[in-house]
């Protein structure tokens, strides 16, 4: 199994790689881009690909969502969610540091202590974490924000740990594939979905949620993202508590594939978090719609209602 994942090397997707079940003892290859790491395994050159999806203090990771609602298709068969803590690292002190190199999603979560601790300091955006340190040991800026291990890696000093404006920063990350058949269920699992609806249908949205609250489906994330079909015309993003194999989510797929433009199954996987899904409403557990569909095939057979 070999598996492409948003490189360079020492950056948090390594890191995440590392905590999932299915990589383990599998080749790994860095890859410059979520967009490289997604069109490899789209192409076959590798089995699986690795990239940030979502982070907890700066939401979706665009590209990622980008490029798994277009193109063809992919499936999530994982993910992993990673704690994430940042050092500033540099051969020089703090007060000698004119400049500053991060990917955008690291600068945007210790902008308070950057602005507290190096307010003169120019910020410069870097492809990874990793691609950062190894800029400043090239002498191209003074010093990186990145994760500790990534520090270590590029032989850089710490001069400030848990720079983090939140100490309970989390980033998601996804394992994808292309389109199999889901993991078998968990009993507590995530269904991702993008859908398309008609924009000039009133209640459209409204439409799609209630496909889901009518089966006691709870939306963990809904967001919206362009199609770049014009102004207003727009793929919602939709993760719900569920399994692909459960009753209530088939009966809403199908509901969602009779009413809107289109649908976008993105798979059905484990949750990597120790929250629990929240139960249905009474009526609405899988017990429940497989006594109501044993209901109506012996009513169509014949069989005496009761």
């Amino acid at each position: 199994m070999e598996f492409a994942y948003l490189g360079p090397r020492g950056t948090f997707t390594e890191a995440a790689l590392r905590r999932l079940p299915a990589a383990k003892g599998a080749t790994t290859t860095p890859m410059a881009s979520q967009v490289d790491v997604l069109e490899a395994v789209r192409r076959g050159e590798v089995d699986a690909g690795f990239v940030p999806l979502e982070n907890s203090q700066e939401g979706t990771v665009t590209v990622t969502v980008d490029e798994l609602v277009s193109g063809d298709p992919l499936v999530i068969v994982g993910e992993v969610v990673l704690p994430v803590t940042f050092v500033l690292a540099s051969a020089k002190a703090p007060g000698r540091i004119a400049t500053v190199a991060s990917h955008p999603h690291a600068l945007a979560q210790v902008s308070g202590y950057l602005r507290r601790e190096l307010p003169d300091a120019v910020v410069h955006q870097a492809l990874s974490t990793a691609q950062a340190a190894q800029r400043v040991v090239d002498g191209e800026f003074d010093a990186c924000v990145c994760a500790p291990f990534t520090a270590e890696a590029a032989g850089l000093p710490v001069q400030a740990f848990d720079i983090g404006d939140s100490s309970s920063a989390e980033t998601r990350f996804v394992h994808v594939v292309r389109p199999t058949a889901p993991p078998e269920p968990s009993g507590n699992d995530i269904t991702s979905l993008a859908v398309y609806i008609d924009h000039d249908r009133v209640g459209a949205l409204l439409a799609v949620l209630t496909e889901f609250a009518i089966r006691g489906i709870n939306l963990t994330r809904i967001e919206s993202r362009p199609t770049g079909e014009g102004l207003g015309r727009y793929a919602f993003f939709l993760d719900c508590t569920g399994h692909l194999a459960d009753a209530r989510m088939g009966e809403a797929l199908t509901g969602l594939r009779r009413i809107c433009a289109d649908v976008r199954y993105l798979g059905s996987y484990p949750r990597d978090h120790s929250d629990r899904p929240v139960a249905p409403p009474e009526g609405l557990s899988d017990g429940d719609f497989a006594d109501a569909t044993a209901w109506l095939a012996a009513l169509r057979e014949g069989g005496a209602p009761n």
